[in-house]
């Protein structure tokens, strides 16, 4: 069973999580999947600095010790944080409020199974999984149901941990990087 101290050895830039106990090899990110992630991430970045909520955004590569012990350590590439006692100097330790995965042809099991079931598990309140090829954003609210709402590119996907107040339109973000898909 792998560790903390096993994922700290490993040699700079490698690309894994760990995951009670076990190393997943991450793809290495698209243009599109950086964009799309790169872009909720800014729109959640505006409205904590709008609302002044206490609130940190943040975006991949960030390590995250879920469960607050030293067997999982995963990078989401977006989340949201309201408790900064959770963020220190080398990771965010415990759950973030807000997850957001961007999903990648080679690891959608990861994505939608794995990381699912664990993110649940750990606290995270919403856990958003977004299809590019798709077109399509599960969102998961814990909070108020174990079944996800699903929404088109069509639609701006309700920040539920923020009662709605902050909204993502995909449709701009896909029409902004659409010539390289």
């Amino acid at each position: 069973m792998k560790t903390l101290d096993d994922y700290l050895a490993l040699p700079e830039g490698s690309r894994v999580e760990l995951i009670d106990g076990v190393f997943y090899d991450m793809a290495d990110p698209s243009i599109p999947n950086t964009y799309f992630a790169t872009e909720i991430f800014s729109v959640f970045k505006s409205f904590v600095k709008s609302d002044n909520n206490g609130g940190v955004a943040m975006a991949a590569p960030v390590d995250v010790q879920l469960d607050s012990d030293d067997k999982t350590v995963v990078q989401p590439d977006a989340m949201i944080i309201r408790d900064r006692s959770k963020i220190t100097r080398p990771r965010v330790v415990g759950a973030p409020d807000l997850i957001v995965e961007v999903l990648s042809q080679s690891n959608w099991y990861h994505d939608m199974i794995r990381k699912l079931k664990k993110y649940k598990n750990a606290g995270v309140k919403e856990y958003w999984i977004v299809n590019i090829e798709e077109k399509s954003v599960i969102v998961y609210d814990f909070e108020t149901s174990d079944f996800p709402t699903e929404y088109s590119f069509d639609d701006e996907v309700p920040v539920g941990i923020w009662d709605g107040e902050c909204k993502v339109n995909f449709r701009n973000i896909y029409e902004e990087i659409e010539f390289v898909l």
